[in-house]
């Protein structure tokens, strides 16, 4: 064997290297991760909402006065309103009234049976009179008396009778004398149970203590009324409710923590719940110097510049309180006043004589709670919170929140 075949023989053969492995697997965890990140941005990040969009639209003659510096919600009361019963228990045989039927002072609203009061009348007549004879006899039997004995006077004093036949003679004097004065007394009493008969008599007829409208009428002919409470559930304690309409005003609770704000003589204006675009005049009367201590609030009266025939009684109503250094009827320096608008009904949550609308700006929302007029046909009158112009969401507002993105549907 030659020497070049022992040295191949003697050569190390290596193995082959493999070929280099692709690094799939490191992109495959960068793609995982993406999708995870894109997945948890894709729920959590705010998403563009689609909505529709409408335009407040202003409402001619309609305008919001000064601005309030606090809003209070209360009724209408009346300061002056009775309802009127009988001083007697009676029958009654008439009744002059009738819902809504205006009656002035004095004016009579109800009779009761009054023949025992007529009787009581004429049997105290009758005692007057006997009263008045019993009289004229003890001024006849005291007239006679008397020169009787001022005659037996001076003839006891010149020794012509005795001091017995003086005294007999003096003491039927004195009785002539006392028994003028008892009669006397008799007419008196007998005048004065004459005097209360005839006041159980007019006590049989109901008069209106003030003028005022009718608002309840509670008894009816032939039923019982009494001025006490009744006990077996048949008898009336009134003949009907009269209010001073003159006398209305507002009742409103004020929270504690604002009370400050409010002060009398302060300019107001009320809003009805019947009547939400029409804005009276008002002013301050007083502040009840009391506070609720389960409502933490205090009551505050407010009254009305002028009388209207469409202000009722226990009407709702809601009062803005301006501030007193502003001129009355004028809009503040801060504050001008602002126009009623017109909105879709679809474009605003309402609460009763607030709502909430969403405003689109720049992208996005904005919620914002405003005053509510009267709704119709058209849509929904916004007295306070929008100016002509503002662009609104419609439609699907529960999806919306402050500050929502949204895109508006061409």
């Amino acid at each position: 064997m030659d020497q070049a075949s022992l040295i191949e023989q003697l050569r190390i053969e290596r193995p082959a290297e493999p070929p280099p492995r692709r690094a799939v697997g490191w992109w495959a965890a960068v793609l995982v991760v993406g999708i995870a990140v894109g997945g948890a941005l894709y729920a959590f990040l705010p998403r563009a909402v689609l909505i529709q969009v409408a335009v407040a639209e202003p409402v001619a003659g309609a305008a919001v006065g000064p601005s309030s510096i606090l809003d209070a919600s209360g009724y209408v009361v009346a300061r002056r309103q009775a309802t009127v019963s009988s001083k007697i228990t009676g029958k009654v045989v008439a009744v002059g009234i009738e819902e809504g039927q205006r009656v002035e002072r004095d004016e009579v609203i109800a009779r009761l049976d009054d023949t025992n009061a007529r009787a009581g009348v004429a049997q105290a007549r009758a005692e007057l009179e006997q009263a008045r004879a019993n009289l004229g006899a003890a001024e006849v039997a005291f007239a006679n008396a008397k020169p009787t004995f001022h005659r037996n006077e001076q003839q006891l004093a010149r020794a012509v009778i005795s001091a017995q036949t003086f005294d007999t003679a003096k003491a039927s004097y004195d009785a002539a004398r006392t028994g003028l004065e008892v009669a006397a007394r008799g007419v008196e009493v007998a005048e004065a149970r004459l005097a209360l008969a005839e006041r159980n008599l007019d006590d049989t007829v109901v008069r209106a203590p003030f003028a005022g409208i009718v608002t309840v009428k509670a008894a009816q002919e032939g039923e019982m009324v009494s001025p006490i409470s009744a006990g077996g559930g048949f008898t009336r304690t009134g003949i009907g409710t009269i209010v001073d309409m003159s006398s209305l005003e507002v009742e409103v609770d004020v929270s504690e923590n604002f009370i400050h704000r409010v002060s009398t003589q302060q300019p107001a204006t009320i809003t009805l719940n019947a009547y939400p675009d029409w804005s009276i005049p008002a002013r301050v009367i007083a502040i009840i110097p009391t506070a609720d201590r389960a409502k933490a609030t205090v009551k505050v009266r407010v009254g009305f510049d002028a009388g209207d025939p469409r202000v009722l009684p226990e009407m709702g109503a809601r009062v803005a309180f301006h501030d007193s250094k502003e001129p009355r009827g004028s809009a503040p320096a801060s504050a001008v006043a602002q126009q009623a608008v017109l909105v879709p009904k679809e474009s605003v949550q309402a609460d009763g004589d607030t709502g909430v609308v969403f405003v689109v700006a720049d992208g996005g929302v904005e919620r914002r709670t405003v005053r509510l007029g009267a709704q119709s046909a058209a849509g929904q009158v916004v007295l306070a919170g929008l100016t002509a112009g503002t662009r609104l969401a419609r439609g699907d507002l529960e999806s919306l929140t402050d500050g929502s993105r949204v895109r508006v549907e061409e």
